[in-house]
């Protein structure tokens, strides 16, 4: 054991913590509630990406978008596949549990990313052809990132969660986390990047997320967050937001942050968790992402440019490694082909359907063999 342990202090936390969020931090914002920058989705671009990386990293560590998605019947037609998934992952009595509540009391949809796109790749594609989206993943962690989502929907008396760090350091034991040195947890949560998109007007009364800005940069903070005073602490400071129907929030896995509890009678609230890991990273979840390609690709070639490269980022894998270099060389380059790619290659080239599939069954072989 390291003495990373050794050094937590809520007088120190507190110092690093009560800091205000100001314009300076985030000149583009259209407005800071609680310390949280809130931005406007109709004026996002990739000239922004700067902004982002220094909120999540340097500043408060948290943003909000306002109308992120302009296309609302985007989340109404994925928030109809995704309660039908539910319907029949009760069905079949493999529906998942809730990370915080009494098992059947909510509704959580694990790797809702794939089984949206298997299930109805037209709405996936439509979903997910969100630039907003892409330019926050991209201003974090660059490109070749990979997403994963998991629906939570949580019906009135939902109850909330204990404040927490997230993955991957902070789905340790402390005592596993005090075995890695101070510059892990430094860089870890520099390899993940949370976010989430409502899928219905969520009054904090809901149980939006609490949050705690500026939190992330305690670098103890992962064995903090397990401590009853730190915990005490973040009951007493944290902060909550309202969000609206196509809102977007996006935090470093670092900050301190709980679902709260849901105190209305009639909201049931579902979210699309949104966890997207560097292409250097190990993810949470496997996903089948030559099964997505297939399935997402006949409907590429009608989206904008900016739509479908968030659609292949979202879909396909970014990174070519690690691979078989026998059978996998780095022809023309230093690395080979990525998933991504091929899948825009393809797209450019107005490839049919039949070339697409034996190129990915060709690629898969290569990594394979």
């Amino acid at each position: 054991m390291n003495d990373i342990a050794t050094v937590v202090d809520l007088a120190q936390f507190r110092r690093q913590v009560e800091t205000e969020t100001t314009m300076a931090m985030c000149p583009t914002a259209i407005a800071i509630e609680k310390n949280i920058p809130i931005y406007d989705g109709a004026a996002v671009d990739d000239g922004i990406a700067a902004e982002w990386a220094s909120v999540i990293g340097e500043g408060p560590g948290v943003f909000v978008v306002k109308r992120a998605f302009t296309d609302p019947g985007a989340i109404d037609a994925a928030s109809e596949v995704f309660r039908a998934i539910i319907a029949d992952e009760r069905a079949a009595g493999t529906a998942a549990g809730d990370h915080f509540a009494k098992a059947g009391a909510n509704d959580r949809i694990w790797n809702s990313l794939q089984k949206l796109c298997l299930r109805d790749p037209a709405v996936y594609a439509r979903y997910m052809a969100n630039p907003v989206i892409d330019i926050a993943c991209r201003a974090w962690l660059g490109p070749g990132y990979q997403i994963a989502t998991q629906v939570n929907q949580v019906r009135p008396g939902g109850k909330a969660q204990a404040p927490h760090r997230d993955y991957h350091l902070g789905f340790m034991k402390p005592e596993q986390m005090a075995e890695y040195p101070a510059h892990i947890h430094a860089t870890g949560p520099t390899l993940i990047l949370q976010g989430g998109v409502a899928h219905c007007d969520m009054p904090v009364e809901s149980g939006t997320t609490k949050l705690l800005p500026h939190s992330q940069r305690y670098l103890p903070g992962y064995i903090a967050a397990t401590r009853p005073e730190f915990r005490d602490y973040f009951e007493e400071h944290c902060v909550q937001l309202p969000l609206e129907k196509g809102d977007a929030i996006f935090f470093s896995p670092a900050l301190f942050h709980a679902a709260g509890e849901n105190r209305t009678s009639d909201v049931v609230r579902m979210v699309n968790l949104i966890q997207t890991a560097s292409a250097f990273a190990r993810h949470m979840e496997s996903l089948d992402r030559t099964a997505m390609a297939r399935a997402v690709y006949p409907h590429l070639a009608a989206l904008s440019p900016a739509g479908r490269r968030a659609v292949i980022a979202a879909t396909a894998d970014g990174y070519p490694f690690p691979t078989n270099l026998d059978t996998d060389p780095p022809l023309g380059g230093l690395a080979p082909e990525s998933q991504q790619d091929l899948l825009a290659r393809a797209v450019a080239e107005g490839w049919d359907q039949a070339r697409l599939d034996a190129a990915l069954d060709a690629q898969g072989a290569k990594r394979a063999a």
